[in-house]
């Protein structure tokens, strides 16, 4: 008879954390529509430039300074106002480890981001989530009510992931005012790119991190320029804030591959745009084909469509058609992909009518 073996403790509100759940891969003959991610192949010019290192066997630049001054460029800031990192989500947990702890909250939206519960545990400090509008925006004026003398960062996912609503620059210059200046705002603009809306806030064009040095603007090279693979994102804002996630990331976590799929999309974004315009367009007939189907969706400005449903039905639905959607216990989130993945998800959610 063999005794269970003596393992190291852990922490108890990490051993009952479940781990992230990845959107399983398609059959052959489906589509994988639950991780938003770009259904185009790499550009030829980003597939040329990861050809070109090869160097496996050397340590990439640990601040990607190249990749950095390119990005300033880009947005008209110095490279010590830019930090890359692996992926958006790294950013959000150096930020937020660097900026909370033990007694502190962290203020976002729910339903938002899966991500965000977790990384406030980790953390160690503790999340304050503040119900959704029922159109699926982010409530900024119950955000702001709920901001106490403990709250070190808030989080603002616009568009929001997953109902994909914006978050406009009229309601976000009302809600910086009412945020006292030492709290953090991670303004979350993962799907920037597929942005319509004349009336959304863009926190790098509009450059509201140098109004508000508090607030940091989040953006990433998964989606739009489709790198998901690579694990490429940044963050733009005042450098003694960007100083504070410097420290607490992991370091040499971008490799010398990303840094160079990245400076080759940013200098091919002529295609990028067009890619992103075919998804947008894409989006819009999903969303005019599930209102014609009878379905009540928010409007979305992501590449994504959400359905407001509480019944797993729905999902096993378009999971029996070969469509692998993300189901949560409120809603099913649909990626915008392949061309022909559109109109065999109408026929599903036609069905379900």
């Amino acid at each position: 008879m063999t005794s269970e073996p003596i393992l190291p403790r852990i922490r108890p509100e990490i051993a009952a954390l479940p781990p992230y759940k990845q959107g399983r891969p398609a059959a052959a003959d489906g589509f994988k529509l639950s991780s938003n991610e770009n259904p185009f192949d790499p550009l030829p010019g980003v597939v040329e430039a990861l050809r070109a290192h090869t160097a496996l066997n050397r340590y990439p630049d640990a601040t990607a300074a190249r990749l950095r001054s390119a990005l300033g460029e880009k947005y008209g800031v110095d490279a010590d106002h830019v930090l890359v990192a692996a992926g958006s989500v790294s950013l959000l947990a150096a930020f937020l480890q660097a900026a909370a702890s033990t007694g502190d909250e962290v203020v976002y939206a729910w339903r938002s981001f899966e991500a965000y519960p977790g990384l406030v545990l980790v953390a160690g400090a503790t999340s304050v989530q503040v119900p959704c509008r029922a159109d699926g925006g982010h409530d900024l004026d119950a955000m702001a009510a709920a901001v106490t003398d403990r709250t070190r960062c808030i989080l603002l996912c616009t568009p929001n992931n997953p109902t994909g609503r914006v978050i406009t620059r009229t309601e976000f210059a009302a809600f910086v005012a009412r945020v006292p200046a030492d709290v953090l705002i991670l303004l979350d603009e993962a799907y920037a790119e597929f942005v319509t809306d004349a009336d959304a806030v863009d926190g790098l064009g509009e450059r509201v991190f140098e109004a508000h040095p508090n607030v940091v603007v989040l953006r990433t090279f998964s989606k739009a320029y489709g790198l998901a693979a690579l694990r490429l994102g940044y963050a733009i804002g005042h450098p003694r804030v960007l100083d504070g996630a410097r420290s607490t990331m992991i370091p040499l976590s971008v490799t010398a591959q990303a840094e160079a799929a990245g400076i080759a999309s940013l200098a091919h974004e002529d295609q990028v745009i067009a890619r992103v315009a075919a998804l947008v367009e894409r989006r819009e007939r999903l969303l005019a084909g599930l209102r014609a189907a009878g379905w009540d969706v928010p409007d979305s400005q992501a590449n994504f469509v959400w359905l407001p449903t509480s019944d797993p039905a729905v999902a096993e639905a378009f999971d029996a058609a070969g469509l692998v959607v993300r189901p949560f216990p409120d809603g099913v989130r649909i990626s915008v992909g392949e061309e022909e993945s559109i109109d065999r998800v109408l026929a599903v959610a036609r069905s379900l009518r």
